[in-house]
C-alpha cells in the first residue's frame, strides 16, 4: 500500500521499497496551460554542475541511462525512469520540477501529485493543489538526495519565474541561440509486468530467510486517482502599522505643550539608526559639542534620567526646562503621551491601550497590567482550545484576562519590547510566545509545525486575521527579512511571519564551503518558503 506523503516529509528509499529501479510519474494538469516537467541532476552543492544531466523534452536521458524521460503514460502527466545504483557518484540530488510553458500560474493548477511506483507497485505518493501557491510559475516537487543512503523528500516549493529562472538558481546557463537538437534516441521499451508473474508486494524480508530480489522496473498497472487534499487558503501578509505624525507643538510654557520625544525606531529598525539610512551605511559623525557642554545623547535614543534632552535652549542647567526648575520640570519629558488613537505606545517597552475607543474589549496575557486609568473591568479568559492547545505543547499555559470598560490600560511584560501591528483584512502568524495582547474583534487560531528535535516536538503559533491590531514582544530590536528560497532561521529566535509563507522544518544545518571539524551547535532550524512579498520576523535572543 503507498504511503500518504505531506510537504516537508523524508524519509529513506530503503525504507519504502528495496528496489534501486524506480519509476517515478507526475500528474499535474490546468486549463489552457501546458507545463515542462523536468529533472535536474545536482552536485553536492546543490549546483548543476553538469548540464547533461538535466533532463528535460530536449535532452531525454543522462550518459549512461540512470535517468531516463519516458513520456507521459499510465495516467502521469509525464514519467521518469531513474536506476540509482548506476548514477554517478558526483550526483548527489534528483530535483523533479514542473514549469508553466506560456503565461499563467501554478493557483490555477488542479490536484496533481509526484510518485514512485517499484515493481508495477506504487510505494509512495506527494498530492498537492493550486491552493498551495499563488503566483508562482514554477514548482519543485520532489527530491531523491544523498545522504547516506538515497532518500525521498516531498518538497512542494513553489518558485517565481519559468523554466530558464529554475535553470538559472540551479547554476545552469541558457544558451543564447540553441543549435538544432539530434534527433533523439528512442525511450527503451517499457511494458507492465505479463501476467504470469504478479508485481512483488512491498515488505521487508524476515531474519531467518535469505533477502529476497529488489523488485524489477516495471509501469504501475493502473493510474490512481489522486487525493484532494484541503489546504489551508493562504491570506494576504500583515503590513506593519503606519506611525502618523504627531501634531504640531504648543509654545514652551503654554497648556498642552510637550517636551520634545526622542523619535522611536520602527519595526524592524534598528536603534540609533537616522530614518532613510541604508543599514550597511556608517552614520555620520556627531557633531563635536562646544567646550565645556556635554555631548549628545545617540540619535534615537533617550537623554539620561534627568538630563537636558537634544534640542532645547542652551543656558539652562542640566535636567532642567526653560519652565523653571523642580521635580515636575524634570520628569516631563517622560510625561504620558496621548495620540488619539486605541494603541500608542508611551516607549519601546510600555503599550497603552484606550478602551473608550473602537468598542471591543482587548484580550492581554495575565500579569501584563502595569496601570490603569478610569473604569476598567478585568475578566478571566478561559484557555478553550488554544490556550489548552499552546499549553499542551509548550508546558506554559496561555493565560488571557479580557479588559473591558471605558479607561486606558497600560501593558508590559518583563521589558520586553513591543510593536503594535495593524491587520486591515490580512492575517499574520506570531509565535504563542510572543503574543501580548490584541484586539477581542480579531480572529485567531493555532498552526502547528512538527518536527523532531523542536522542543515539546512542536512549534505553535497563533494565526490572526481580521481588522485589528496585534502587539507582539521581543527581547531585543527585531530584523524583518523577506523570504526567499533558501531562508532558514532557528525555531526558538523567530517571532512572527507572513501567514503565506511555508514552513518546513529542517533537521540540521548544512555547513558547506565554510565547514570546519565539529558540530554546528544548530540543530534544528525552519525553512521558509514562499512568493516575494513573504517575510518572517526574528529577534536577537533564543527562548
Amino acid at each position: 500500500m503507498a504511503r500518504e506523503f505531506q510537504r516537508g516529509h523524508k524519509a529513506k528509499l530503503s525504507d519504502l521499497t528495496p528496489g534501486t529501479d524506480l519509476y517515478v510519474g507526475v500528474q499535474i494538469a490546468a486549463p489552457g496551460l501546458t507545463f515542462d516537467i523536468s529533472c535536474f541532476g545536482l552536485d553536492a552543492n546543490e549546483q548543476l554542475s553538469d548540464d547533461r544531466y538535466f533532463i528535460f523534452f530536449n535532452q531525454p536521458k543522462s550518459p549512461e541511462e540512470s535517468i531516463q524521460l519516458l513520456g507521459a503514460q499510465s495516467g502521469d502527466t509525464e514519467s521518469f525512469r531513474v536506476t540509482l545504483d548506476r548514477i554517478p557518484a558526483a550526483i548527489q540530488k534528483l530535483s523533479f520540477t514542473a514549469t508553466i510553458d506560456g503565461p499563467g500560474q501554478m493557483s490555477q493548477v488542479g490536484p496533481g501529485y509526484i510518485r514512485i511506483v517499484a515493481g508495477g507497485e506504487e510505494v509512495v505518493r506527494y498530492a498537492f493543489t493550486g491552493s498551495e501557491f499563488t503566483t508562482e510559475r514554477a514548482v519543485m516537487l520532489g527530491d531523491f538526495y544523498l545522504k547516506d543512503v538515497w532518500r525521498f523528500a516531498a518538497v512542494g516549493q513553489g518558485f517565481d519565474g519559468g523554466l530558464e529562472a529554475l535553470l538559472k538558481n540551479f547554476g545552469g546557463e541558457v544558451a543564447e541561440e540553441e543549435e538544432a537538437p539530434a534527433a533523439p534516441q528512442a525511450a527503451p521499451g517499457f511494458a507492465p509486468p505479463t501476467q504470469a508473474t504478479a508485481p512483488p508486494a512491498f515488505a521487508a524480508p524476515p531474519a531467518p530467510q535469505a533477502p529476497q530480489p529488489a523488485p524489477s522496473f516495471g509501469a504501475p498497472p493502473a493510474p490512481a486517482p489522486a487525493p484532494q487534499q484541503q489546504m489551508h487558503a493562504a491570506p494576504t501578509i500583515a503590513a506593519p502599522l503606519t506611525p502618523q505624525a504627531p501634531p504640531a507643538p504648543a509654545p514652551y510654557g503654554q497648556p498642552g505643550h510637550q517636551p520634545p520625544q526622542p523619535p522611536q525606531p520602527q519595526f524592524g529598525q534598528v536603534p540609533g539608526q537616522i530614518p532613510g539610512q541604508h543599514p550597511g551605511q556608517p552614520a555620520p559623525p556627531a557633531p563635536t559639542p562646544p567646550y565645556g557642554q556635554p555631548a549628545p545623547a545617540p540619535y534615537g535614543q533617550p537623554a539620561p534620567f534627568g538630563q537636558q534632552p537634544p534640542g532645547a535652549p542652551q543656558g539652562v542647567p542640566q535636567g532642567l526646562p526653560a519652565a523653571g526648575a523642580g521635580l515636575r520640570a524634570a520628569l516631563q519629558l517622560y510625561k504620558e503621551t496621548a495620540t488619539g488613537q486605541r494603541w500608542t505606545p508611551q516607549n519601546q517597552q510600555l503599550m497603552r491601550v484606550d478602551l473608550t475607543m473602537g468598542g471591543a474589549g482587548v484580550l492581554a496575557r495575565q500579569g501584563s497590567m502595569v496601570m490603569y486609568q478610569g473604569k476598567v473591568d478585568f475578566g478571566y479568559k478561559g484557555a478553550g482550545f488554544v490556550g489548552r492547545v499552546v499549553g499542551n505543547a509548550t508546558g506554559q499555559e496561555m493565560q488571557l484576562m479580557r479588559c473591558t470598560g471605558r479607561g486606558q490600560v497600560f501593558l508590559a511584560e518583563e521589558g520586553s519590547y513591543l510593536h503594535p501591528i495593524e491587520l486591515q483584512g490580512d492575517a499574520i502568524c506570531v509565535s504563542a510566545e510572543s503574543v501580548l495582547a490584541f484586539d477581542e474583534s480579531l480572529q485567531y487560531e493555532v498552526r502547528r509545525v512538527e518536527g523532531h528535535g523542536i522542543p515539546g516536538g512542536a512549534l505553535f503559533a497563533m494565526q490572526f486575521q481580521g481588522t485589528g491590531t496585534v502587539v507582539i514582544k521581543t527581547h531585543g530590536t527585531p530584523v524583518v527579512l523577506p523570504v526567499t528560497p533558501t531562508t532558514f532561521a532557528d525555531c526558538n529566535a523567530v517571532v512572527a511571519w507572513s501567514a503565506a509563507s511555508q514552513v518546513i522544518v529542517s533537521s540540521q544545518v548544512r555547513l558547506r564551503r565554510n565547514a570546519y571539524p565539529g558540530h554546528s551547535g544548530e540543530t534544528v532550524n525552519l525553512q521558509f518558503r514562499g512568493a516575494p512579498g513573504n517575510f518572517i520576523v526574528v529577534q536577537p535572543y533564543e527562548v
